[in-house]
């Protein structure tokens, strides 16, 4: 798993360039990506998920690839998945982020096994139980 970007290891990093209005474009890797608030919001277009939600995208689709891993690794049988987050909002923060697993196989005591296991190998979601710094700067 590669985590080494512009010759600093261990460290991701992803772009935004603000493109007009409350929209930006994120570059990740060789991906682009449009963050934009809702119309309802001014300045908003509608023309990509808000900040928020690709936040829980993260978190949703970090704990979906870390299911898959482990079964993976532990040989067993993954049926269909599905991994939902939702965020409590409280003020300009979420209070909470709820992750719900659904899957066909494995059930019971052997999915919640799995689910420990992933928890473990979960970047984004350790990230978030473990308060990370967060330091801006301008450069």
């Amino acid at each position: 798993m590669g985590n080494e970007t512009s010759g600093h290891p261990h460290q991701r990093s992803v772009q935004a360039r603000w493109d007009g209005g409350l929209r930006a474009v994120v570059t990740a890797g060789e991906f682009e990506m449009i963050v934009d608030e809702p119309e309802s919001v001014p300045g908003g277009t509608g023309k990509g998920p808000q900040p928020t939600e690709v936040l829980l995208a993260s978190v949703a689709s970090c704990f979906t690839i870390a299911m898959a891993y482990s079964a993976n690794k532990r040989g067993i049988e993954l049926g269909d998945l599905d991994v939902e987050a939702t965020g409590t909002y409280d003020g300009p923060r979420f209070s909470k982020i709820r992750v719900e697993v659904r899957a066909t196989s494995p059930e019971g005591e052997e999915l919640a096994k799995l689910m420990k296991v992933a928890e473990r190998v979960c970047y984004v979601t350790r990230t978030l139980t473990t308060n990370p710094e967060v330091e801006i700067v301008a450069v």
